[in-house]
């Protein structure tokens, strides 16, 4: 075989190759034709489905774009409530592409990250809006959903410019901004210690009111426990004083006596103990009396 005709094979096989295309599941697919999207008869785009497609070799480019429903998880934003309380929303977006040409022509080249961009400029004008009409107390206490389905419809309006379908808008979490937590955490950790202080306040009140009313009652207790002791100690000393008054009155000379003795056993008591009394004292008389019976 010739070589002009080797390199003839040559340049229809990779002209032949090139002419062919796929679209992978989940894609779809535009040609660019002289720099213009390809059109049909009508004036449509032409969108290729996924498979095996044919394109004209050297002239036609193909751009090939994500048709799946794609999730944009922006990090949290901050808005103003109609109280001018600021929050801080954590949000996500589904969304999908409905006209490939729009979105080819408004991001670039079907640039996503652009797309995703402006699409998210787009949802964050919208939640502004309905976070604006609102007081936190409306936004925490049940009508979410419906703040949602707001900014869901203000979303997908505004996407269309970008041939952008909006499938959800999902508010995920709603947070105070960190210096206004810590602000409020402040307030109330103030709050939480007048509390306690008050509560340890009265308690050492009603301890003082408890411990004077127990030092009260004990004082009282002790009085009249002195009193009966002093009561019961003297009727004890009467009632001594009476039966030593009956004894005299029955042996006068014998009671003189019992106490002489008395006097005795205590004064004699120590040797030690040195007695200078005259010997014509009474104290002597019983031992007198003994000395002249014997």
């Amino acid at each position: 075989m010739r070589p002009a005709a080797i390199v003839t094979l040559v340049l229809v096989f990779f002209l032949g190759l090139s002419s062919l295309f796929v679209v992978s599941e989940g894609e779809r697919g535009i040609v660019k034709r002289f720099g213009k999207i390809a059109k049909d008869a009508e004036g449509a785009t032409v969108v290729y489905e996924p498979g095996l497609h044919f394109k004209v070799p050297l002239i036609d480019s193909v751009i090939r774009m994500n048709a799946r429903i794609l999730t944009l998880d922006a990090p949290a934003d901050r808005f103003v409530t109609s109280e001018k309380k600021d929050l801080m929303v954590d949000s996500y977006v589904k969304w999908r592409i409905i006209d490939f040409e729009r979105f080819f022509l408004s991001t670039s080249g079907g640039n996503q990250l652009q797309a995703e961009a402006l699409l998210q400029s787009k949802i964050n004008n919208g939640l502004r809006s309905e976070f604006g009409s609102r007081t936190i107390s409306e936004i925490v206490s049940g009508s979410r959903d419906e703040l949602q389905q707001e900014a869901l419809k203000a979303a997908s309006d505004s996407a269309l410019e970008l041939g952008i379908k909006v499938v959800d808008v999902r508010v995920k979490q709603i947070n105070l901004p960190r210096e206004v937590s810590q602000s409020i955490y402040d307030r109330m950790r103030a709050e939480r210690t007048a509390v306690a202080k008050e509560h340890r306040s009265q308690g050492r009140e009603k301890a003082e009111i408890i411990r004077a009313s127990i030092d009260a009652k004990v004082t009282v207790m002790l009085a009249e426990a002195e009193k009966k002791a002093r009561t019961l100690r003297g009727q004890g000393e009467a009632q001594a004083a009476k039966v030593y008054a009956d004894a005299y009155n029955r042996e006068p000379e014998f009671y003189s006596f019992m106490r002489s003795l008395e006097a005795y056993a205590k004064s004699f008591d120590s040797k030690q103990d040195v007695l200078v009394v005259s010997p014509d004292s009474d104290f002597f008389q019983y031992m007198k009396g003994t000395n002249k019976a014997k």
